[in-house]
């Protein structure tokens, strides 16, 4: 599907939608016409969730890392299920979302950066699946309250399932990434001028 295959091919997390929850949603992508699920593990989803910044776990977890890999997975599309919703106008059902809010275990944590200034950090609890993926409802909870939700956007390729926030300041951003589906529909449209 993609000009670049070898972004999509690699196990490397795609982080290319401008919101962390919508990163989390596109885990799953379409590869050669097939969708394929960038998380195979528990340990694929720590991998994710340490890369976007979201939570410094243990090397051990309290709990099978299978869990953690089916929790993620249903929060996934908990997740895309709302974003599908409210940009069709549909009446959004968020109790699936304020279970995994509910289950927040957090504090704030005065800690010394290597510079040696002070910054807050929040620190999320680690002893269920479902708490260690709380940063993540969070991010999916404000961008479902985000006035300017009007900016999230799915890829105008017609081959593509990613999502993006429109960060640009012209908000005319239509591709989930111009080294992916970007510059397959400027080749597409350049072969086409050329018959």
């Amino acid at each position: 599907m993609f000009g670049s295959p070898s972004l999509l091919t690699s196990n490397a997390p795609l982080f290319i939608a401008d919101h962390g929850a919508l990163d989390f949603v596109n885990t799953v992508a379409q590869v050669e016409g097939q969708p394929r699920d960038f998380w195979q593990s528990g340990e694929d989803v720590q991998h994710w969730l340490t890369h976007a910044g979201l939570a410094t776990l243990p090397d051990r977890l309290p709990f099978p890392a299978g869990e953690l890999l089916q929790e993620a997975r249903q929060l996934r599309e908990v997740i895309r299920r709302l974003v599908i919703q409210k940009k069709a106008g549909e009446a959004v059902d968020v109790a699936a979302l304020n279970r995994y809010l509910a289950a927040a275990s957090s504090y704030q944590q005065l800690v010394t950066d290597p510079q040696g200034g002070l910054r807050l950090e929040r620190i999320y609890g680690t002893q269920t699946p479902v708490q260690v993926l709380e940063p993540v409802a969070a991010l999916a909870a404000s961008l479902m309250s985000d006035p300017h939700f009007e900016l999230v956007r799915e890829c105008e390729h017609p081959e593509c399932t990613l999502w993006f926030y429109d960060r640009t300041k012209a908000h005319r951003r239509r591709w989930c990434s111009m080294a992916l589906c970007g510059n397959r529909a400027k080749v597409a449209r350049f072969r086409q001028q050329q018959k």
